[in-house]
């Protein structure tokens, strides 16, 4: 049997892929293997949303190739999309494919085993306009099962590459995430993740048709749903109608995931995002309001070209005046190929890592304040795996509904159930917590 063996790079999009890009090598009977291991075929999904994303993959790469130089190298995804000829020129590559067909893959590894030339199966991703299927009935992951809805960005923020390794925004047609959703729900998830580039954007590209009403329809149609998670969404698609979703439906959990990026003004307007910080502290003010106990959790850039430090102060105030459950901060990388990468007053190295501590040390205080929130409360949480700090105990760690890290005492059957658990003692990066009692599967009754 044919082995094939892959490695994924950067984010939550690229690992939902290499899951969907395993299922095309199993319906052609393939055997999976790690890695490290020796393989027929390896397959990278590279990123590229950094220049160290690019060299990380080309790493990758190079190590796939001193495993076997015999076998056949694959490269894809965002990297791949971007610099298709820089990829090629390592020898040792076999075939390129980039953020858009990927199951042509397998033809090409076909082609080349007759043909033994490279293959350079990239093409215009900024022509496409349809929603490329790539099904995940199941994943390696048995917890939370991500569902990919859209595709692409329309924004082109000064910092970013990925409307050009991506796309423009283009949305799956609602029928087939049901259809997904349910086959998800079939396989034993309890919570479903919708995910994408530019998740919150979902329907902006369909007629009569938005996100809100998708929710809805999840909501309704799929029938053993647990858990709605939004993996992200921008401020200005959190409409009055996403609101109400939020508050009618007792599925989509009480946690959304917000990028700020910076808290001034100015800075936003120079990394061309779409809003004000009246505009976004509106919004939260909004949503919070509807839905009491909402965890808000952010990305924050620091050391954007030109950032004073007047700037981050207002970057710093508006994060303590908002509130968040927790944040990701991230100094400014250059990418090469983006507008932010050419402007002038760069900031220097020491001043984003003062300022990244800075907002670290925030986030964390803030973290913890939340957290304090909950001591003596029950949470619903599904236990993923053994707690990684201390893996031979009987300690478990999962998430709670409101995206909070619980560790608490429990057995391996557990794992992937939704269990209720006492915060005994709140904290950060995690909570400690006493097993209560599971809810039952297939009433949600609860089963002491």
């Amino acid at each position: 049997m044919t082995t094939v063996a892959f490695h994924t790079l950067g984010c939550k999009v690229n690992h939902y892929e290499t899951e969907a890009i395993w299922q095309f090598f199993k319906e052609s009977d393939y055997e999976r293997v790690e890695f490290d291991q020796h393989s027929d075929v390896y397959v990278i999904n590279t990123c590229t949303v950094t220049n160290t994303g690019d060299k990380k993959s080309r790493q990758v790469i190079r190590r796939a190739i001193r495993k076997n130089p015999d076998a056949v190298i694959c490269v894809t995804g965002c990297y791949a999309q971007t610099s298709p000829d820089e990829i090629m020129n390592i020898p040792g590559v076999d075939i390129v494919v980039g953020t858009q067909e990927r199951r042509k893959m397998l033809e090409y590894i076909e082609e080349y085993k007759d043909a033994r030339q490279p293959i350079n199966g990239v093409s215009n991703i900024m022509k496409t306009r349809v929603f490329e299927e790539m099904d995940v009935p199941q994943f390696t992951d048995r917890t939370r099962a991500s569902l990919k809805i859209q595709e692409g960005c329309n924004n082109f923020c000064t910092f970013c590459i990925i409307p050009w390794a991506r796309g423009l925004m283009r949305s799956r047609p609602p029928e087939d995430v049901i259809k997904q959703a349910q086959q998800l729900v079939d396989a034993g998830y309890q919570e479903i993740v919708l995910t994408g580039i530019h998740t919150g954007g979902y329907g902006e590209d369909l007629k009569d048709y938005n996100l809100a009403a998708l929710l809805r329809e999840l909501d309704r149609k799929v029938v053993g749903l647990k858990r709605i998670r939004i993996s992200s969404i921008e401020a200005s698609q959190i409409t009055d109608e996403v609101i109400d979703v939020l508050n009618e439906s007792d599925k989509i959990v009480r946690h959304l995931h917000i990028p700020l990026q910076s808290g001034s003004d100015t800075v936003l307007k120079r990394m061309r995002r779409k809003y004000t910080m009246e505009f976004y502290h509106g919004r939260v003010e909004k949503v919070k309001k509807a839905l009491p106990g909402l965890a808000i959790t952010s990305d924050v850039i620091v050391g954007f070209p030109g950032e004073t430090d007047e700037e981050f102060m207002e970057t710093y105030r508006s994060i303590q005046k908002i509130g968040f459950s927790e944040l990701h901060v991230f100094p400014y990388s250059q990418r090469t190929g983006t507008p932010a990468a050419r402007m002038k007053d760069q900031v220097s190295d020491d001043v984003k890592n003062d300022r990244v501590h800075r907002l670290i040390e925030l986030s964390d205080q803030q973290a913890k304040e939340y957290a304090s929130e909950y001591e003596g409360e029950v949470l619903e949480v599904i236990p993923e795996e053994r707690f990684k700090k201390d893996p031979t105990s009987n300690l478990f760690e999962g998430y709670s509904d409101n995206y909070m890290k619980v560790v608490f005492e429990g057995t391996e059957d557990m794992i992937g159930k939704i269990v209720r658990v006492k915060i005994t003692k709140p904290g950060y990066p995690y909570n400690e917590g006493t097993f209560v009692r599971v809810m039952d599967d297939s009433s949600q009754k609860e089963v002491i």
